[in-house]
């Protein structure tokens, strides 16, 4: 039950306007800036979060923006899902330094601290959150510079597990009772690209990670709830384009959660483009230590250049 509630419309509407005149008021951060980036977090909803069990901060989901010095007329931008197997959100080196990166070729990014299973926030929650994250940035995307048709989400491990579920669950949007819904409620919520990073996609006992499926399901989930969220069954054509990258010795979460989500997603003949390494293992993120694996971000902007989501240099990208 959603504890989000108002007693009366006018409260609603006093409520809904003050968040909007705070969002315009937001600071963007640099990643040239030293400030810690926790700082410039921002709630995703003004009031209460829809089915929050307390007032603690892992009971409020939010996003930490960062702002690319490339000036764009309009840039690109991703909601970033950390890893961390849903008990725990790795906002650093699968959150800060890959903000940061992409920033680098222009893409405004957003890490997203969303509510975990292991606080008591199963499925649906986390998905909730991931698609209030994508429709608060398209609500923004004239104050913040961003082009509202190029908004992707990024996941690694068991993010990467939330941004699939978000790339294709989108026609579900995720409601709870006694919340009132406001403007920003009536957006999309569909990302425009995927770009995937060692992510869980299965929730299949032969290959999924149990950890993040007993956090998000429980111990003894019914064989529905396991087939809905195996998100390689969920792919249609109108699942947007994903770039996927893997490692062969990756013991952790087997390479074949992306080997049968890019099958999927080819079979719907959606745009897609997968990078399976033989060395890097787990949880690197853009850490040298992984090799060759750790140069995804070069092979990404080419793809997104290919897709036009980046300008190619012709265009003056």
């Amino acid at each position: 039950m959603c504890i989000c509630k108002l007693n009366e419309k006018l409260k609603a509407k006093i409520k809904i306007s003050f968040f909007l005149f705070v969002i315009t008021l937001i600071p963007l951060t640099s990643a040239s800036d030293t400030q810690s980036a926790q700082d410039n977090a921002f709630p995703l909803w003004n009031c209460k979060p829809p089915c929050a069990l307390g007032d603690k901060p892992e009971d409020s989901p939010t996003l930490t923006p960062y702002l690319p010095e490339i000036k764009k007329a309009k840039n690109p931008a991703v909601i970033i899902c950390p890893g961390g197997g849903y008990s725990e959100v790795m906002v650093d080196h699968e959150g800060k330094q890959i903000a940061q990166r992409l920033n680098e070729i222009g893409i405004t990014a957003f890490v997203l601290k969303y509510r975990l299973p292991a606080n008591g926030y199963r499925h649906p929650v986390p998905l909730m959150d991931a698609q209030r994250a994508i429709k608060l940035v398209r609500f923004n995307a004239d104050k913040w510079n961003i082009d509202p048709n190029k908004i992707g989400i990024v996941g690694f491990s068991a993010g990467g597990h939330l941004a699939s579920t978000a790339g294709t669950h989108f026609e579900n949007q995720i409601k709870a009772d006694d919340y009132i819904f406001d403007e920003i409620d009536k957006l999309s919520c569909r990302p425009d690209f995927m770009i995937l990073i060692y992510p869980v996609i299965s929730m299949q006992d032969s290959i999924t990670h149990h950890d993040s499926k007993q956090w998000l399901l429980g111990k003894d989930p019914n064989s529905a709830i396991v087939q809905l969220l195996s998100n390689e069954t969920q792919v249609t054509p109108q699942t947007p384009p994903a770039f996927i990258v893997h490692c062969d010795d990756d013991d952790c979460v087997l390479p074949e959660n992306s080997i049968y989500f890019y099958n999927a997603l080819r079979k719907a003949h959606v745009p897609a483009e997968i990078h399976i390494f033989s060395k890097g293992g787990h949880g690197f993120g853009i850490r040298p230590q992984a090799g060759p694996a750790a140069q995804w971000p070069v092979l990404c902007e080419s793809w997104m250049r290919q897709l036009q989501i980046l300008q190619t240099e012709e265009n003056g990208g």
